[in-house]
């Protein structure tokens, strides 16, 4: 749904050819899912809104209404210059050391794991 049509091989374009004939809802809800990231890459929620309406009319129906009840924190993720990205990064690092130790160790060797892995 998001990659562009020039990095398809040729039987994947087909493939998408023969989609887009067959389901044209897919055409418009690709397009929709396209606006959206235009949207984040420019950090522009001009068109929020006009997308919003939009988008439940499409197949990402269930997004847009998450989009609509957080609206106000959408708008300022889209314009804001900070990220959390650092954040759930170190996150992610954490949860997966954890799973590869689970049932084996404590906190302690958890932390001392951590702490060796920076």
């Amino acid at each position: 749904m998001t990659a562009a049509r020039d990095d398809l091989a040729k039987s994947e374009a087909i493939l998408v050819a023969a989609i887009d004939v067959n389901v044209p809802e897919l055409v418009i809800t690709r397009k929709v899912i396209g606006d959206f990231q235009s949207m984040i890459r420019s950090k522009s929620a001009l068109n929020l809104d006009s997308w919003l309406e939009t988008a439940k009319n499409s197949l990402i129906s269930s997004f847009a209404g998450g989009v609509e009840k957080d609206i106000d924190a959408v708008r300022n993720a889209i314009i804001s210059p900070w990220s959390n990205g650092q954040t759930e990064g170190q996150i992610t690092r954490l949860k997966l050391i954890k799973r590869q130790m689970y049932g084996c160790a404590k906190l302690d060797l958890l932390q001392a794991r951590l702490i060796g892995a920076t």
